[in-house]
């Protein structure tokens, strides 16, 4: 099987440009040893590189490329697998753009190929080449800083912690929902947990059938009494619902709104986020029950948007307040072209909809920073707070060094 990955990358400032036809030089020694070929080009900042070959020698010089600090930012384009190579002849040629006019230029390196058909017509790994030689991507490879650009500081306050809920079945961890360069905490997410701290799998796997869903409604009044407990006064708090409990449970709503009210809240405050990983059997119900939420002063966020049943189709039958964009898309998104263009499209769906989007499960600063520079502001992670049970934990804020 043919493999072949794509990838392009930003030139570290303290290399110099003579360097690169003794790299282009050594690279193709290399990848004839392993029999990879392809083709890489270089515009006097950026690389685009093409490979082709078994999948496990691709995959060995591409881990190679990663680890080479000659340059940065790599994001991963395409990996797919084809029926033939389109730069057969070479181990590895340099074609640097900037010898050549706009004109000639694209022809110029389609001449090095060796299928011609593929390389004139719509092969999707001659379009990114293409794509790159005409330089019409540059409104979505951002650039991001090292990262020890950055540092990540704690704050001074002491977290805040409760006792747990007297008798009750679950407790809840709190974990901020943050504008990093603001330094502001918008809202906390109240996360169920089981009295010790369980996982939410362990406190729900002791219900069977349509009983999951009366605790999943009941477990937000105790979410409501230890928010209240910590004295969040005019805070946003988000609780998570299987979307299925507003539509098994009679009256889930006003239940929600009776336990807001007994605990010294007010509807305004409360966010209300629906996963999209459970299949929603009865969407006229769920969508009903959406309104009445809203109605009473309740706003909507879609959780784990992209990874599960019907986002697009949530998206299209009713618009939520907010959009908290799946952790699996948000990992390595910094290197991964494909999630980088899922994240554009999602936001420029959002903001044609003037939904406001958070992006969750961020671990690494390049995720942050990248996903910053593409106009995300709001933001949820380990990398700035963890969960805290019964209580609300300090965030790292970041700092420029």
């Amino acid at each position: 099987m043919l493999t072949t990955i794509i990838y392009r990358s930003h030139l570290s400032d303290d290399v110099p440009v003579k360097t690169l036809d003794n790299l282009a030089t050594d690279a193709n020694k290399i990848n004839e040893t392993f029999d990879v070929t392809g083709i890489l080009l270089f515009d006097g900042t950026h690389f685009f590189q093409l490979l082709e070959g078994s999948d496990e020698a691709v995959r060995a010089i591409y881990e190679r490329i990663c680890a080479d600090k000659r340059h940065h930012n790599l994001v991963e384009l395409m990996y797919d697998y084809s029926p033939s190579r389109r730069f057969g002849n070479v181990g590895m040629e340099l074609f640097d753009l900037r010898k050549y006019d706009k004109e000639t230029v694209l022809q110029a390196v389609l001449d090095k190929g060796t299928t011609k058909y593929q390389l004139t017509y719509d092969d999707r790994a001659l379009q990114f080449l293409r794509t790159f030689v005409e330089a019409r991507e540059k409104g979505n490879y951002f650039e991001i800083p090292a990262i020890d650009t950055w540092d990540f500081v704690v704050e001074d306050s002491q977290q805040k912690t409760i006792a747990p809920p007297d008798a009750a079945d679950c407790s809840f961890a709190f974990q901020p929902i943050i504008d990093p360069l603001m330094q502001q905490i918008v809202s906390l997410e109240a996360l169920i947990r089981t009295p010790d701290g369980g996982a939410p799998g362990d406190y729900f796997a002791q219900f069977t059938g349509e009983a999951i869903y009366a605790a999943d409604i009941k477990a937000k009044g105790v979410a409501f009494a230890q928010a209240k407990a910590l004295n969040i006064q005019g805070q946003t708090l988000s609780v998570n619902l299987l979307p299925m409990s507003l539509v098994m449970v009679p009256n889930a709503v006003e239940q929600l709104l009776n336990e807001i009210h007994q605990n010294g809240l007010v509807p305004e405050q409360i966010v209300v986020e629906v996963t999209e990983n459970e299949v929603i059997s009865r969407l006229d119900e769920f969508t009903i029950a959406v309104k009445k939420l809203r109605a009473a002063g309740i706003s909507i966020a879609l959780d784990d948007f992209g990874a599960g049943f019907a986002g697009l189709s949530l998206l299209s039958r009713f618009q939520p307040d907010k959009v908290k964009i799946d952790r699996n898309l948000i990992t390595d998104v910094h290197k991964s072209g494909p999630k980088q263009a899922i994240v554009h499209a999602i936001l420029k769906c959002c903001s044609s909809l003037e939904i406001s989007v958070i992006a969750e499960g961020i671990e690494k600063p390049e995720e942050w920073m990248w996903l910053e520079a593409a106009g995300i502001s709001l933001f949820q992670g380990y990398l700035f707070a963890r969960p805290h049970l019964n209580g609300i934990p300090p965030v790292a804020w970041p700092e420029i060094q």
